[in-house]
């Protein structure tokens, strides 16, 4: 991390977390984060269900929830982009505060709610992206929505002609009574009714699905069933978690997911045990608690062919996915893989 970044980072610490992540995005419009392009190399390279990716470290949804730094993140290293989540209508979403950091634990508590400019205006954006980054787009509900699996098929009709992929997130614990939607009967259905609106698309959108790390076993085994039965291109494991278990400081016991490091070892699991239910035939994306080269490279042991980061960047900065990229080719040369996709799931033991 530059110094400049380092200064950068202390100065945003003094502010409300809410009110920094605001401040960042608009360092990004400005050009003032660092922008040394998508790290590659042919290591590095990967294939994700179908798409091609420079780097397999990817920016997850909630960062830039309404697309307006697209084309200065597509620079920050990362080898492909997730924005949103976008509902069909705008909504404030909660009432603030409803971000908060947890230093000592180097992570976050948020409960924002599918805040969001509405699927309207995310698809102007969304518009003007770059074409040669890898750009997708996690589709939400309303909070007050009569017919929430329908909002996910609207969201998709909206903005799908200009994305590579679209994720239904029916894991996030900050829309009450969403993580219903995980159910067996519900969740088929609901990716039916998308699948069905991508296939009307003139462009490939790729659907992938945002799972919880809060499913006991049951949970998981349906989700790999549906996964392999319902023609969705990829699992993202996982969103937040609702534990609490070990944390320290204030801030504790406030509401909403918790995110960071206190996940790494939860959502692994998950991921590991999902790789292995669905017999490595659904691309896995490993999200939750990554700070480092070494727990990117764990995901990808564990079953993923493709990473996100979020909350460790509250804490290391943007350029944290180019140095894990670099990392990433140090460790991959070390242990004598040629590519990403030939270490995937070579280390799903370890988190039986």
């Amino acid at each position: 991390m530059s110094l400049a970044e380092r200064i950068g980072l202390a100065a945003m610490h003094r502010l409300d977390p809410e009110t920094a992540h605001g401040l960042a995005l608009r360092a990004l419009q400005l050009g003032l984060a660092p922008a040394p392009g998508p790290v590659t190399s042919p290591r590095l390279r990967t294939r994700l269900a179908g798409l091609d990716l420079p780097n397999p470290v990817g920016l997850a949804a909630g960062f830039d929830k309404n697309a307006v730094a697209i084309a200065p993140l597509s620079r920050a290293g990362f080898g492909f982009i997730e924005v949103g989540a976008a509902t069909p209508r705008p909504q404030d979403g909660n009432p603030r505060p409803r971000l908060f950091r947890l230093a000592a634990d180097r992570a976050a508590i948020n409960r924002f709610g599918f805040n969001n400019d509405g699927m309207e205006a995310i698809a102007a954006r969304l518009a003007g992206r770059p074409r040669d980054a890898v750009v997708g787009l996690n589709l939400g509900a309303n909070k007050d929505s009569a017919d929430r699996p329908a909002d996910f098929a609207r969201v998709l009709e909206c903005c799908g002609p200009h994305l590579d992929f679209a994720t239904v997130n029916v894991s996030s614990p900050n829309t009450e009574k969403l993580r219903d939607l995980q159910g067996k009967a519900a969740l088929s259905a609901l990716l039916a009714d998308v699948i069905a609106l991508r296939d009307t698309l003139p462009n490939p959108v790729r659907i992938f699905l945002k799972i919880a790390p809060d499913l006991d076993e049951a949970e998981l085994a349906d989700i790999a069933e549906i996964a392999l039965d319902s023609g969705i291109d990829a699992v993202i494991a996982t969103n937040t978690t609702l534990d609490r278990d070990g944390l320290h400081g204030p801030h504790v016991d406030e509401t909403g997911g918790l995110s960071g490091a206190p996940l790494f070892a939860k959502s692994t699991r998950v991921l590991a045990r999902l790789h292995r239910l669905t017999e490595g035939r659904v691309p896995l994306v490993g999200v939750g608690g990554i700070g480092s080269a070494d727990q990117a490279y764990a995901k990808i042991r564990a079953g993923a062919s493709a990473l996100q980061l979020y909350t460790a960047m509250v804490y290391h900065g943007v350029s944290l996915a180019a140095r894990i990229a670099t990392g990433l080719e140090t460790l991959l040369t070390r242990d004598g893989f040629e590519t990403v996709a030939d270490a995937v799931g070579t280390g799903t033991g370890d988190w039986t």
